[in-house]
């Protein structure tokens, strides 16, 4: 459903998009005119492409309806027929969604839960790879800045008593977060002071990783219309080419939409025996 959601992305980046389960045509014919899936769903009953991937997951007990199914994750696949990139992470559980994928590689920019500010030093936007959230996926959090001309802050990293810019997180356990990503930093020399500092000057991007808890962990947490609130803030220090400013701190938030997962089974003469 979150690859449904996000197919207008995927298509617009100029890829195509499909996905292989293990499940018989019956029962991804059933989820995909009830949830009204319109990309290919790819049966794999005997598990051969699986096996052959080598994602097999042979930790189900053998007497599972389960069995055959493989660790969830994304390829990349070139006009080839050639995998270039591969996505998968350590708990089944748990799986990056394709539009973190396309935030996190490509720098595309997104409007899902968008919100902007303006400042006396930079233009600050915050918004999310997906607005629409399951428990689960990660998701990337982002914060764009477009600091005005001659405007620079400094770096994490950053000797000599100077501020760096540091984005913290409001935590919570219906969300687990990574560190921040920090875009390679610019060297600048300050020829008033004689000193060589790390700064970001213009446009600067910052990711974070953001994992989203169980229905459980969520739902105590949840206001109207589930929404999901993430927050946090961003410490800097602004300065220009004569003087430093007073290091100030931005408060950020994100509503998130929290849906349960579709638990609804297939009719029980196309069930997995």
């Amino acid at each position: 459903m979150e690859l449904e959601h996000d197919l207008p992305r995927i298509k617009a980046q100029g890829f195509g998009l499909a996905a292989i389960s293990y499940d018989s045509v019956g029962i991804l014919k059933n989820f995909a005119d009830r949830r009204g899936i319109t990309f290919p769903l790819l049966s794999d009953p005997e598990s051969k492409i699986i096996r052959s991937f080598g994602i097999l997951n042979e930790t189900v007990p053998k007497t599972s309806f389960a069995v055959g199914i493989p660790y969830p994750g994304t390829y990349m696949v070139d006009r080839k027929g050639v995998v270039i990139a591969k996505f998968f992470v350590d708990d089944f559980k748990e799986r990056d969604t394709a539009a973190e994928i396309l935030v996190k590689q490509f720098g595309i920019r997104t409007e899902e839960a968008h919100a902007s500010a303006e400042t006396k030093y930079f233009h600050i936007a915050t918004s999310a790879s997906n607005e629409l959230v399951h428990q689960g996926q990660h998701i990337s959090l982002v914060v764009d800045l477009d600091l005005k001309p001659k405007m620079h802050v400094y770096a994490p990293g950053v000797q000599g008593g100077y501020i760096p810019i540091d984005w913290k997180m409001t935590e919570n356990a219906g969300f687990k977060t990574s560190a921040a990503e920090y875009p390679k930093p610019q060297i600048l020399r300050l020829e008033a002071i004689k000193e060589t500092v790390p700064v970001f000057l213009g446009q600067v991007r910052l990711l974070r990783d953001v994992v989203i808890g169980t229905d459980a962990q969520v739902k105590p947490l949840l206001g109207a219309d589930n929404e999901l609130t993430v927050e946090g803030s961003l410490r800097y220090q602004v300065c220009d080419d004569k003087e430093c400013y007073l290091p100030a701190t931005q408060p950020l938030k994100w509503v998130l939409k929290f849906e349960p997962l579709d638990r609804e089974r297939v009719p029980a003469d196309l069930q997995h025996k």
